[in-house]
């Protein structure tokens, strides 16, 4: 057996070869009595700032086995100190069914990406299609292109290109879907270069300056068994009849398609509308708008850390902070993304829009933190129709990118500014590649959000003094949180209730929300797919 003892805190002037002392003092045993122990779960403790701590769970073996351990667990009576259960296991097994046709996914974002390394492994021969440009190209584009140059490439950008819009996010990797898959999901990042601390860490993190180098990776994993990956690849037209995808048009290309997986990101909205009009099932869902606030990262870590901050062993602080009520019926008004250390990037995935997000590289050391300031926005506003909820997020985003002249720079506001109802002045400071324009943030955004965010600034700054002060700038607009609609599915076969041979995946289908959740949607998809076929050969 294992024993798992939980909640062992180490100061931040403690090693973590103290950990056995530790240990051992919980079991009641002496140090070497502990045969072997490993970490598995690692998270600092912040809410006390006079004592902040880092709290460890670890899985260890006694000298004298089960025995002795079994003794341990009846002698101690702890809730903190238990047997680690097994974890039920199910072989992933392919089916006997032929495939006609090779599996043919839409996109190489994450959802994409990790189905398609599923059924390689298993087989399938997946071919992905994906619209944006492999990691390399598509760097150039971005950071040179479109940086430097202003010139946007609506099909190689931060959202459409390999590794999908995850590939230049934050590269967060936790989550509140509580999935089994998840551990996978981090150890394919690990076995690709990723740090091993993301499978202790609470919350993990690859960074945006890692993320594309893994997805490249991962790419050449998917195609050394028997994967495709075609770039440049946009789905132009898929033929549906009697409720039956029969073939997809990828520029003059026709192909007939075996299980057509759509991973499309939450920002191909060019794609949703040729779905609706080909007759697939899709309907409304609420989603978020807001803004994106950033402050200096010294003042979060005052915040976070008191008197501690600045000790060597503290990561840059993070937030994550909730606005009761603030948008009055609509409910709260609560933090997204947040990224310490980071930037606030343009992700538009068309030209005449400006779209805020945040990243942060893998160390986190930039000077200025930034976060989305978001409220839901119920269907009783927007409709039940899935094409109004597209039309609203592309209107405040195309008010954005009016509002600067059209430069691409992004509206900013200063919030104590904001909040006054006047303008902005003087020098700006800003992460935002492109530079910012001092502008009116009402502008931007529908009255009852501009009042939501203006009483959700009041409240945070009472409990985090500078919150909406003179260092804290508001820029926007944020609406890409979640996509604003669903493609529907059935719940076990996961196949469109509409479409035949058509399996929606991720958050462009309006059913993950990140990295994590993304990639294990996409694998309980592939996993129904490989217990149905056999390999091909």
């Amino acid at each position: 057996m294992t024993l798992l003892v939980r909640n062992l805190p180490l100061s931040l002037d403690e090693s973590e070869d103290d950990l056995r002392l530790k240990a051992a003092q919980r079991l009641r045993v002496k140090p070497e009595d502990i045969e072997a122990y490993s970490i598995v779960r690692r998270a600092l403790d912040a809410r006390f700032k006079n004592r902040i701590v880092n709290v460890y769970n670890v899985t260890l073996s006694l000298a004298g086995g089960e025995k002795v351990e079994r003794n341990v667990l009846r002698r101690l009576n702890r809730t903190d100190v238990a047997e680690l259960p097994e974890a039920p296991s199910t072989p992933l097994e392919n089916g006997a069914e032929p495939l006609p046709h090779r599996p043919v996914i839409v996109g190489f974002g994450p959802a994409g990406m990790f189905a398609a390394l599923w059924l390689a492994r298993h087989g399938l021969r997946p071919l992905v299609l994906e619209r944006g440009q492999g990691v390399k190209v598509r760097h150039r584009d971005i950071m040179h292109r479109f940086y430097r140059e202003h010139e946007f490439d609506p099909e190689s950008n931060l959202l459409y290109g390999e590794g999908g819009a995850g590939a230049y996010s934050d590269g967060k990797l936790y989550t509140r879907v509580n999935d089994p898959r998840m551990r996978d999901i981090l150890q394919v990042f690990v076995d690709h270069g990723g740090k091993s601390d993301i499978l202790v860490d609470s919350r993990p993190h690859l960074g945006s300056d890692r993320i594309p180098t893994l997805c490249h990776r991962i790419r050449k994993t998917i195609e050394s068994l028997g994967g495709e990956v075609r770039f440049g690849a946009r789905v132009d037209d898929i033929q549906i009849d009697n409720g039956q995808v029969k073939s997809i048009r990828v520029g003059s290309e026709l192909m007939t398609p075996g299980p057509l997986l759509l991973g499309i990101g939450h920002s191909a909205h060019d794609t949703v509308r040729a779905l609706i009009a080909a007759g697939v099932s899709v309907v409304a869902k609420p989603f978020q708008i807001g803004v994106r606030v950033e402050h200096p990262q010294s003042l979060v870590d005052q915040w976070q850390y008191g008197g501690t901050c600045g000790h060597r062993r503290l990561p840059p602080a993070e937030y994550h902070v909730v606005a009761k009520r603030a948008a009055a019926e609509l409910g709260d008004v609560y933090s997204f993304c947040m990224c310490p250390g980071g930037v606030i990037l343009p992700s538009n995935e068309s030209a005449g829009l400006i779209v805020t997000n945040g990243a942060s590289g893998v160390s986190r050391s930039k000077p200025f933190a930034n976060s989305g300031l978001v409220l839901s926005v119920p269907l009783e506003m927007v409709g039940n129709d899935p094409l109004v909820g597209l039309d609203f997020v592309n209107r405040w985003e195309r008010a954005a990118f009016r509002l600067t002249g059209g430069t691409y720079q992004v509206p900013a506001q200063r919030a104590e500014d904001f909040l006054a109802d006047r303008a902005s002045n003087g020098r700006m400071e800003t992460s935002y590649p492109l530079g910012g324009k001092w502008s009116s943030i009402a502008g931007i955004l529908p009255p009852f959000a501009t009042d939501a965010i203006k009483r959700a600034l009041v409240d945070l700054n009472r409990r985090m003094k500078g919150f909406a002060g003179p260092d804290a700038v508001v820029t926007g607009p944020e609406t890409r949180a979640s996509a604003p609609i669903r493609i529907q599915r059935d719940s076990v076969t996961r196949e469109s209730v509409s479409t035949s041979g058509l399996y929606p995946v991720g958050e462009g289908a309006g059913y993950a929300g990140g990295i994590m959740s993304a990639a294990a949607d996409g694998i309980a998809t592939a996993e129904i797919l490989i217990r149905r076929y056999a390999p091909m050969g």
